[in-house]
């Protein structure tokens, strides 16, 4: 007796190799039938004998391709139709209707294998790739997923890669990027011309197209130049990572004084010769989604072949000071696309990989762009005529508890949805913060946050952006009504929101967004604790918050506890200069100038008056609440860092100085208001870590007595506002959390309480994280 069901596959099961992977198993199992893409989901249509439609169904759930992600499968019975075998068929549009798209994979190990095979007719061709791996996000234009509906309807195939395709059997089978050297695109190296580049090496004039253009730049790079390398979402700019002059070189091109620079090397073995690479790290380097991981590379100064970095941090003798300057730790990824791979297998040595733009702006994606943009930086281009559809950052994480911790999430990641628990009503746009910029848009119980945008301080990003706004909206089929904004008046992403013309603009103070995300992605819709530490975030006094503690459901909060306000001279210029922060503390207190002296040690005695008279007079002194402005207190306070030459980059110098030395707790004292709500005072902190600074304690001890304190005052008092709160959750979000040590001594505090506490893991504590908290918290505001 024969039987017929249809099925209904929703979730990310287009250009993932889903529709060969169910012709083989219908083949398997001897059933006749269909299947085809919709721009909504997957329809399949298989009969035959029952038992056979019952394994065909196991089947699909557990053997799906690796990238596959089912989220939803409907069966329902049907009248068997005779039919006779089982087909693809064509693609049907059904416009009201949208659907996740795959992010980029890695190349997988059997294209690996074929690269390196000089039997195959794809060796050493660098643009191979299979239904298994190469780009998805970046080459498709429209959904459903077809051919036609990418970049590659560019190149037609051949009639070798076209029997592959049409051939059910084969990996390539209705591989959409399909593509061999005969038919596919093409890579060729252009020289610049720039005054520093030798004649004499290969690929220093001219151009060269193929094979050539490979050897080429790998002599270019051995030799210390700088090469724009063209990859799946943008460009790279490369150079010899074991070469300080390189490095350096490359910086002042680059304007990029000291912010630490990726590096990528080819294989795992290769990534343990110049960093500790634990197994979480590990399946991290190797997975399919290849995001850069933070690996320490520095332990101590005593290690055998360490040397001496900024600040005394030990750096690894394989790779240039240079790299990751005052850290412990380097940026590393493996190589995921075949052209990384035929580079760094010839190379023989790590290479910095950092992202193809001028400081600040985006990455250049196309080529005349590229040429443009990056003509003052790059000695050659290494180019290629596939065309990019999305720009798309590398991702990057670290290990935090034994578990990832996004710093930012692009390539590999992204547009991949996140669930609502709270679903949200009609269609809306959650636009995001000013810095780290993400959107949302999100429609029912899905949320599509976008891949890392940027800060929005120029043209370029806020194009970025709308480009990437439009994109969401024409492959999500997405049209938002409504809009969510951070409650700061002049972020540009305000005025983005209030320019969009929607129906209803709703304003999320920034904390509660913070919160709102982790409790959105664990499906937390009672009330929780949330603690949020950041920089800076408008407050709901007008004030500079960023050490809040939150009574908060994804509806609404009360603000339960604080860090006290202290007045930030010059405001925004206290990012950029530390010294700054600890001056607005000595304010508050004048006596204790003897424990702030090493704070003030080289800074021009007149800006140092003009920032005093800024307090005096209250101009342009903001009060803030910010736990990174206490980070960057401290580090001026410790003599660390006076000036910053980044965002972050004193609280990242002093998490590397605190490394994993065990430290007790100094004097961080909470005060209660009468009214319910508490504050931190960091005061005696600080004076306490200049008195241990004076007195000749280590200054890396006092950086990991630093850490131990704001841990131990957190977790107190968050421990006592969850108990006010009757809640026995508590989620931790906020960029300050970037820091390993702090979020797992605090978590690992409130654990030992009996307290359940939330983490970010599949968006960043950070600002990138903040969009999905919005959208959260407005679909909980439209669905009440």
């Amino acid at each position: 007796m024969s039987v017929a069901a249809r099925f209904s596959v929703t979730g990310v099961v287009q250009g993932v190799g889903f529709r060969p992977f169910v012709h083989r198993l219908a083949r398997r199992h001897a059933l006749a039938g269909w299947v085809e893409n919709r721009a909504g989901d997957v329809q399949i249509v298989v009969e035959g004998d029952p038992e056979a439609v019952d394994a065909f169904v196991h089947g699909l759930e557990a053997e799906a391709p690796p990238l596959a992600r089912i989220e939803h499968l409907e069966r329902t019975a049907c009248d068997p139709l005779g039919i006779d075998g089982f087909t693809i068929r064509e693609s049907r549009d059904d416009r009201d209707r949208g659907q996740p798209v795959a992010p980029d994979a890695a190349l997988c190990s059997a294209c690996e294998a074929e690269l390196f095979d000089p039997a195959n007719r794809r060796y050493h061709y660098p643009f191979i790739t299979c239904t298994d791996c190469g780009p998805r996000y970046t080459v498709i234009q429209a959904m459903p997923y077809d051919r036609e509906r990418t970049s590659m309807r560019a190149f037609t195939q051949c009639a070798a890669c076209e029997r592959e395709y049409r051939t059910p059997w084969d990996r390539r089978f209705h591989s959409e990027t399909n593509s061999c050297p005969a038919c596919g695109p093409k890579v060729w190296l252009e020289a610049t011309g720039h005054p520093g580049l030798t004649p004499g090496v290969s690929g220093a004039t001219g151009v060269r197209a193929g094979s050539g253009a490979i050897t080429a730049a790998v002599e270019l790079l051995a030799a210390g130049y700088i090469v724009a390398i063209r990859g799946l979402g943008g460009f790279h700019l490369a150079v010899d990572a074991t070469n300080e002059q390189a490095v350096q070189r490359l910086r002042a091109r680059k304007h990029r004084d000291a912010k630490p620079l990726a590096v990528m090397v080819r294989t795992i073995d290769e990534a343990r010769t110049i960093a500790e690479v634990g197994a979480a790290e590990a399946q991290l380097l190797e997975s399919r989604e290849r995001p850069i991981v933070l690996l320490h590379c520095g332990t101590g100064l005593t290690d055998p072949g360490r040397k001496a970095g900024v600040n005394g941090v030990s750096w690894h003798p394989g790779l240039a000071p240079g790299v990751s300057p005052g850290l412990d730790t380097v940026g590393v990824m493996l190589a995921y696309t075949p052209l990384h791979h035929l580079l760094l297998e010839r190379v023989a040595r790590p290479l910095v990989m950092t992202s193809g733009n001028a400081s600040d702006e985006p990455i250049a994606t196309g080529n005349v762009a590229a040429r443009r943009e990056l003509a003052g930086i790059a000695d050659a281009f290494l180019l290629h005529d596939r065309e990019i559809v999305a720009r798309y950052d590398d991702s990057v994480v670290r290990v935090a508890g034994g578990g990832p911790l996004f710093l930012r999430r692009a390539r590999g990641y992204a547009p991949l949805p996140l669930p609502l628990p709270v679903p949200a009503p009609v269609p809306l746009v959650a636009v995001g913060p000013h810095l780290k910029n993400t959107f949302t848009l999100a429609h029912g119980d899905r949320a599509f946050v976008s891949q890392h945008i940027g800060d929005l301080e120029n043209l370029e990003t806020l194009d970025h952006f709308y480009g990437t706004l439009a994109a969401y909206r024409r492959l999500f089929r997405c049209d938002p009504r409504v809009a969510a904004r951070d409650l700061h008046p002049g972020y540009l992403s305000t005025r983005v929101a209030e320019e969009l013309g929607l129906e209803r603009v709703i304003s999320v103070q920034h904390h509660h967004a913070h919160v709102a995300a982790v409790l959105a992605e664990h499906g937390v819709t009672d009330q929780a604790l949330g603690v949020a530490f950041d920089g800076t975030g408008y407050g709901d006094d007008g004030n500079v918050w960023g050490a809040e503690f939150l009574a908060a459901d994804l509806a609404g909060y009360e603000r339960i506890g604080h860090l006290r306000y202290a007045p930030l001279p010059g405001g925004d210029l206290a990012v950029r200069m530390p010294w700054r922060a600890a001056l607005g503390y000595l304010w508050l207190e004048p006596g204790a100038a003897h424990a702030f002296e090493a704070a003030f040690a080289g800074v021009v005695e007149r800006e140092r008056y003009f920032a005093t008279q800024q307090l005096a007079h209250g101009l342009n002194a903001p009060h803030a609440s910010s736990m990174g402005r206490l980070f960057d207190a401290a580090a001026a306070v410790l003599g660390v860092r006076r000036l910053a030459q980044y965002e972050g980059q004193a609280a990242m110098e002093l998490e590397a100085l605190a490394g994993s030395r065990t430290a007790a707790a100094l004097p961080f004292p909470r005060t209660e208001n009468g009214a319910g709500r508490a504050t931190l005072d960091p005061l005696p902190l600080l004076v306490a870590l200049g008195e241990g600074r004076a007195a000749g304690v280590a200054v890396a001890d006092l950086a990991a007595a630093f850490h131990e304190s704001v841990a131990a005052a957190t977790a107190e008092l968050a421990a006592r506002a969850a108990a006010g709160a009757e809640t026995r959750t508590v989620a931790l979000s906020g960029g300050c959390f970037q820091n390993a040590r702090l979020l797992e001594s605090v978590r690992a505090r409130l654990e030992k309480r009996s307290l359940r506490v939330l983490v970010p893991t599949r968006l960043g504590p950070n600002d990138g994280a903040v969009s999905y908290g919005q959208a959260a918290v407005a679909a909980a505001l439209l669905g009440r």
